[in-house]
């Protein structure tokens, strides 16, 4: 029997696993397959991708750059674009991009694509798993048709689960083997094979109903956070006018130890799914005719974070005679967030944006960041990163903190500084009280 077969070869390791899409899920979740004794064949369409990992070039600088030496060292991975490869593997995982289109509705491109691939590579006794953030439904509307279309069977020629990755770039204290996984199938046997798929790489496997439940607590989880980093950034612009520290006010309220959540404020959301998992459920809500007012009310109030930045840094140059028309600020951190190089939807590019729509001639530093990207070009006065020397910061009229990589050294810039906005409390020991000092 099919199921039988494939379960064997998985519990003893000999199944052979395809992962589609080499970027912040696929390679990560291929080395813990290479690590548990699995042979491992990464999938990617990007010419250029392939070829750097092919070559030993680690594009995920967060992540230890012997990691991808070992996997190609150790025979148990090799990376291609040939999507005829694809028909030896006994498990085909989905880990491809799910963002919005222009006008901030679901883009399922990738996903649909990836599924006709998986669908001629098909050959039966295989296990599907889509890992990527979706709306309820998209494995059974969306991905089964798609490899149904192959001619093959669900449950007689091959399986179909959903299992959401949850990588947090960077991270060190969850890892993609110590964080707890969701799977669900299409059926038991689907859900069962996921489930002894993936409880040989990770430590605790939990398996839900059905597909949909796992795609729903995927959406639940990134929208819980958008929406309380959402409730964090308002308050903050109330306290802003009552002339509270906000940041002072979430310490005191963690204090309280049940019934509470700390989360702190900042310049905006970034990221491959938190700022854009809402809008899939929104999207999902909209097609059984529910209005989702509180979700998308939570997305408007973490947009317009970059204004409001942007609003304090030219009222601070303001109060000292500096008229943002040739100012020179520099923002510290183009990456979305601290200690990682990517720039999905990082809040630094809308921020330099508004600067520049105000005539101040913005420059950045960030070590993650050594290359001004080409979304942020026609913005910076300067193409490339800064190296903080003391010359360098006290030649900027004013010093924006956006990312708090934990590479800078705060208390040479808040020496050397003219004046400093701060968006992550990162300066707060070193300047509370200085009058060069102001938080946004």
């Amino acid at each position: 029997m099919p199921f039988s077969s494939l379960q064997k070869r998985i519990d003893s390791r000999e199944a052979r696993i395809a992962i589609l899409g080499l970027g912040t899920v696929g390679l990560p979740l291929a080395r813990v397959f290479c690590d548990a004794g699995f042979r491992v064949l990464g999938f990617d369409t990007d010419p250029e991708r392939v070829a750097q990992l092919a070559r030993g070039i680690n594009p995920l600088t967060y992540l230890n750059h012997g990691v991808l030496e070992t996997m190609l060292a150790g025979d148990r991975f090799s990376v291609t674009r040939d999507a005829e490869r694809l028909s030896r593997a006994d498990v085909l995982i989905l880990c491809v991009p799910t963002p919005l289109d222009d006008d901030s509705q679901p883009d399922l491109s990738h996903v649909e694509a990836a599924a006709e691939t998986v669908a001629r590579a098909l050959r039966g006794e295989q296990l599907v798993v889509l890992e990527s953030t979706t709306w309820p439904g998209t494995c059974r509307r969306r991905v089964l048709p798609r490899l149904e279309a192959s001619g093959l069977q669900l449950g007689r020629d091959f399986f179909l689960a959903y299992s959401p990755e949850r990588e947090d770039p960077g991270r060190e204290d969850f890892t993609t083997s110590d964080t707890p996984r969701l799977v669900g199938g299409l059926d038991e046997a689907s859900t069962e094979l996921a489930r002894s798929l993936y409880s040989t790489v990770i430590d605790e496997v939990l398996a839900v109903s059905s597909c949909e439940v796992a795609e729903a607590a995927k959406l639940f989880e990134n929208t819980f956070r958008a929406v309380n980093i959402a409730l964090v950034n308002e308050l903050k612009l109330v306290l802003d006018k009552l002339g509270v520290d906000v940041w002072e006010v979430c310490e005191a309220a963690a204090s309280k130890p049940f019934g509470f959540m700390p989360f702190t404020p900042g310049p905006g959301m970034g990221g491959h799914c938190i700022p854009v998992d809402p809008y899939y459920l929104a999207w999902s809500a909209r097609e059984v005719g529910v209005d989702t007012r509180f979700v998308e009310a939570a997305g408007e109030v973490n947009r317009r974070m970059a204004e409001f930045v942007v609003e304090r840094t030219l009222a601070a140059l303001a109060e000292e005679g500096i008229a943002a028309a040739g100012a020179r600020v520099l923002v510290l951190g183009l990456a979305y967030k601290r200690d990682v190089d990517s720039l999905c939807e990082a809040p630094a590019i809308r921020i330099l944006e508004l600067l520049h729509e105000a005539g101040v001639l913005p420059a950045y530093s960030d070590p993650w960041v050594a290359e001004g990207p080409a979304a942020c070009a026609a913005y910076l006065d300067q193409p490339n990163s800064l190296e903080l020397t003391l010359e360098t910061v006290a030649s900027f009229d004013l010093v924006l903190l956006v990312t708090d990589h934990s590479a800078f050294d705060y208390a040479h810039i808040a020496r050397h500084a003219r004046l400093v906005v701060d968006t992550r409390n990162a300066f707060a020991k070193l300047l509370t009280g200085d009058p060069r000092y102001s938080k946004a």
